[in-house]
């Protein structure tokens, strides 16, 4: 039985993929917090929506007011962590928790630089050469029960375009300063470059703290579902607690 002071639980997925990401999360958590996963504009089942932060965030303020339980926490990853930072700017209120996984890096400068090659480069590769190529990946590194839902659900290669043309040039460390609500950020221990600002990050913001899930990569909740998992699931409780309230 859910207490009437836990958080609702938002999921947003990261680059191409879809709520599927978060099969594992959702599965784990949903008997302890009302939970939902969202697939952002472009992605998923919103394949045909054109991508743009502001549809981005109209998807998470639905998401969060569809759980009908107040201010939700959000657990955004790569992508969908900026989209997050977007929706904690625009819509404070709805926010009761932040989770930034593999998105406490700048966009802005020099370090956009490669990521703006590869977004030019994607739409050049057939679709299906880059869906055959992810789909050996993931079953390679990671377990059937963890991957077959975004395996299924497919890969949004046209929106990263439009997706990381929007995100790139646009976040760093000060857009810590527009969330009104506790921070985890919640990085794999090897993705050197997804957390290259996270002390940026956090010291940016009062209420912010870093973890770090051993030995793991950009897509952690992938590499160790349960240390992932696991440190939502006590930030949300620390939130439901009041714990992470600094007087």
């Amino acid at each position: 039985m859910m207490s009437v002071d836990v958080p609702p639980i938002v999921f947003v997925h990261g680059t191409r993929f879809s709520a599927g990401q978060w099969s594992a999360q959702v599965a784990a958590l949903r008997d302890e917090f009302p939970v939902a996963a969202i697939d952002l504009p472009g992605h998923g089942a919103r394949t045909a929506q054109p991508w743009s932060l502001s549809a981005a965030t109209e998807i998470i303020t639905s998401a969060v007011e569809s759980l009908a339980c107040g201010p939700a926490l959000v657990v955004g990853h790569s992508l969908g962590g900026y989209a997050s930072l977007e929706f904690a700017r625009r819509r404070p209120e709805r926010l009761r928790g932040l989770v930034l996984a593999g998105a406490s890096a700048s966009t802005k400068g020099a370090w956009a630089a490669p990521y703006r090659w590869v977004a030019g480069l994607v739409p050049r590769v057939p679709a299906d050469r880059l869906a055959r190529w992810n789909d050996r990946v993931l079953r390679r590194l990671y377990s059937p029960d963890v991957v077959e839902p975004t395996i299924r659900t497919g890969y949004a290669f046209h929106a990263l375009p439009a997706a990381w043309g929007e995100v790139l040039g646009r976040f760093d460390a000060e857009s810590m300063r527009h969330v009104k609500a506790p921070v985890l950020i919640l990085n794999g221990e090897k993705d050197t470059v997804f957390r290259s600002g996270e002390r940026d990050f956090a010291r940016a913001h009062p209420q912010a703290r870093v973890e770090l899930i051993p030995r793991a990569r950009h897509l952690a909740n992938f590499d160790d579902p349960e240390a992932f998992t696991g440190a939502v699931r006590r930030f949300a409780r620390q939130l439901a607690s009041g714990a992470d309230r600094r007087r």
